[in-house]
């Protein structure tokens, strides 16, 4: 199943959480927002002039919105979908980054320092919601092209 979140300008332009909290926050109060793993996809309507070239993880009033939405929920990457691209593209929000011949170029360090910071925050989040989390952890950093050794889990005790 797939759910969606659409954001608009006037959304983004007031960092307006409402259109995300409107479907995450029944999640949590129901005590369901794990059984809503990789379901999320955002359609985001930001107007553009027609010769700005720019992606919208380019845009600094987009990616300040998604940037206060991971403040809130810093345990998002789990429900976005990774089959459609949500977590290269949430990433994009919040990581530093070019695009280049061969697609999006993240800048080495700070997608480390992200990664890293998503492994802690959903190893914890996950361990509190029952989930087995080490295949899902490794799976996510492979989608983002890096690779995690199993030992690494054992230092923090998952």
């Amino acid at each position: 199943m797939t759910t969606t979140i659409t954001l608009n300008a006037d959304a983004i332009n007031t960092l307006d959480l409402a259109p995300a909290q409107a479907v995450i926050e029944p999640w949590i109060k129901d005590g369901s927002v794990a059984n809503h793993e990789q379901e999320i996809r955002f359609v985001i309507d930001f107007p553009q002039e027609p010769e700005d070239p720019r992606e919208l993880s380019e845009i600094p009033e987009v990616r300040l919105w998604f940037v206060r939405l991971d403040a809130n929920y810093p345990w998002l990457p789990f429900l976005l979908d990774w089959e459609a691209q949500e977590l290269g593209r949430y990433t994009a929000m919040l990581v530093p980054h070019q695009f280049g011949s061969g697609g999006i170029e993240f800048n080495p360090e700070a997608l480390e320092i992200f990664l890293m910071q998503k492994i802690f925050v959903l190893a914890n989040w996950m361990q509190e919601q029952g989930i087995s989390s080490r295949t899902k952890l490794t799976f996510m950093a492979q989608m983002l092209s890096y690779a995690l050794d199993y030992g690494f889990f054992d230092l923090l005790n998952i």
